[in-house]
């Protein structure tokens, strides 16, 4: 059996460690919710022996290696050919999968992508449940951080007002192959109850995007443009606070002062 070789363009680094590649399958646990997820980039398969174990799961896998997808196609008899896809997860149009259907998302995510997956998360938040993966130590932490934390940013913003986030477990370097320079953690993404956020929520992402873009200044002169604009709130002592000082409801609360 031919195996792949991990591509360094790709970022691939295979997970070599069952237990883990087990512990990470089994933190899928809102499946009342749903009962489709897919795999982003599922290498030799390590996660998705362990999906295609679940019967209350509907696995697809989808991976940007060609070679990595006939290894799949010529190992994995349990998923027929329409799921496992070749594509670009970032690009690839989940409706074609799922159309109105809920979903999860699971993979050891190639950290070069990693938070553009949670971006793309984020934009489909009405359907993506859950959310069990593998990153770099320092995005999940920055991920779970709370507010006044120094990792604290943007997408701990973003994603935070519609999930529950949780680190899971720290993973060592020697369990992939070949073994990345930097320590990873698993952690989990569950939908909370938000539907909305009371504000126009594409305001809500460009002002946390500015905020943190500037994130030593206070917010008083990262959002001076705005709050010119709104000259009976320039007073207001929130905007004397520094973007990761603030929780996602004060960031709200912003948007809200801001008109």
């Amino acid at each position: 059996m031919k195996l792949v070789k991990a591509k360094k363009h790709l970022g691939q680094h295979f997970l070599t460690d069952e237990s883990i590649a087990e512990k990470t399958v089994d933190a899928l646990t809102m499946t009342n919710q749903y009962n489709k997820v897919i795999e982003v980039g599922p290498g030799m398969g390590v996660l998705t022996k362990y999906l295609v174990k679940r019967p209350d799961l509907e696995t697809y896998i989808i991976d940007i290696d060609g070679e990595s997808i006939q290894f799949l196609l010529n190992n994995f008899e349990e998923l027929d050919d329409s799921r496992i896809i070749e594509g670009d997860f970032l690009k690839y149009d989940l409706s074609q999968i799922f159309g109105e259907e809920n979903f999860a998302i699971v993979g050891n995510f190639p950290y070069n992508i990693s938070s553009q997956i949670l971006f793309k998360a984020y934009d489909n938040r009405d359907k993506v449940v859950e959310v069990v993966g593998m990153f770099q130590k320092e995005v999940a932490e920055r991920i779970a951080a709370p507010p006044g934390s120094k990792t604290y940013g943007i997408l701990s913003v973003l994603l935070q007002a519609y999930y529950h986030i949780e680190y899971l477990f720290t993973v060592d370097e020697d369990v992939f192959d070949p073994p990345p320079k930097v320590k990873s953690a698993v952690i989990r993404l569950q939908r909370n109850d938000v539907k909305s956020l009371d504000v126009d929520e594409k305001r809500f992402k460009s002002i946390v995007k500015i905020a943190f873009g500037q994130r030593r200044k206070t917010l008083r002169n990262s959002l001076k443009q705005f709050i010119n604009e709104k000259p009976e709130v320039k007073d207001n002592p929130i905007f004397n606070e520094r973007p990761e000082q603030l929780s996602v409801a004060q960031f709200i609360d912003i948007v809200k002062l801001l008109g």
